[in-house]
């Protein structure tokens, strides 16, 4: 596949999504990226701003087997992954999957379900596979987790673990629509008795596992130039050189933008990588992988700020 019909699938996928969702371009866009480049994004925004359906009207744009975990308190690893359950009938344990033997998997509301439960998900998102019993099971080459959490409520919530943070590659933050865009919601969303179903929308779907992985194999081919890869490096490493931040990136958050990039790079129509690739998945990328010092914190700083001061201070190459 070329890098102009990866712009084409791309264009194509998000066309649909806009059917079922109103706004969010950005969004359905890091999507894209996340799955072109082998990741998975955390979507955040208050309930009612479409995070749900955005995740399943992309996942019937892109053709791929879908499946959905609402998360809850009393959600046990098993209840994930799945377990060998023994048959009475034959004497044997019969191997029973769970949900996340799919290929893109909704993890709603992942922040309602203790850390041993969202643990469950670390190998599946690292490195695709699942064990149960000792056996190891692979997973599709295209898994990938779209999860939603709810920022506003704090009680019966557990937040998630750094090492789980550290698995996403994107932390999206779900805003709420402009005022055109609330007016088009009302308008065509109040009447419907099923808005979240996205065939009702018309939304079709535009590719298929083939293209998919065909995608995959096209960005793996994006160059990325010796000045790109040191921009890169040097904004990873400014994370942890500045005073209002306690920790900073890992050598991971950089491998991991340096994919993103050659995603970002491709549904541009490119088969190289420019600076303006990185800066803008950067914000994305490093918020939840960023802490904040006390200090900041007391001074209201936010680690969106503190990012776009670093990419602001570290020159881009030319």
């Amino acid at each position: 596949m070329t890098v102009d019909e990866v712009r084409a699938l791309g264009d194509a996928i998000r066309g649909e999504v806009a059917k079922a969702v109103v706004g969010q371009e950005e969004t359905a866009q890091l999507m894209l990226v996340a799955l072109f480049s082998g990741g998975h994004i955390l979507l955040e925004g208050a309930p009612g701003t479409a995070k749900t359906l955005i995740a399943h009207s992309f996942a019937r744009a892109v053709g791929l087997d879908f499946g959905r975990i609402q998360f809850t308190p009393d959600l046990m690893p098993g209840d994930i992954i799945g377990a060998n359950l023994f048959n009475f009938q034959t004497s044997t344990f019969t191997l029973t999957r769970g949900p996340i033997f799919t290929e893109l998997l909704l993890a709603d509301e992942i922040n309602r379900t203790p850390p041993k439960t969202q643990a469950a998900l670390l190998e599946a998102m690292q490195e695709r596979t699942v064990t149960i019993d000792g056996d190891s099971l692979a997973l599709s080459d295209r898994f990938m987790v779209v999860a939603t959490q709810n920022p506003i409520e704090q009680q019966g919530v557990y937040p998630l673990p750094e090492a789980q943070l550290d698995r996403f590659l994107f932390k999206q933050k779900v805003d709420y629509p402009s005022a055109e865009e609330e007016r088009r919601i009302i308008a065509s969303h109040g009447a419907s008795r099923s808005a979240m179903d996205p065939g009702q929308w018309g939304v079709e779907r535009r590719a298929d596992p083939a293209a998919v992985t065909a995608a995959i194999d096209a960005v793996a081919g994006i160059r990325l130039a010796d000045e790109v890869i040191d921009y890169i490096a040097a904004l990873v490493r400014g994370t942890r050189e500045v005073a209002d931040l306690q920790t900073g990136a890992s050598p991971r958050a950089g491998a991991m933008l340096a994919g993103a990039a050659r995603a970002r790079a491709a549904l541009d129509g490119r088969d190289f990588v420019i600076p303006d690739d990185v800066k803008s998945l950067a914000p994305a990328l490093l918020r939840h992988r960023l802490i904040l010092s006390p200090a900041a914190e007391i001074n209201g700083r936010a680690v969106e700020e503190v990012v776009n001061d670093i990419i602001e201070a570290i020159e881009a190459p030319r």
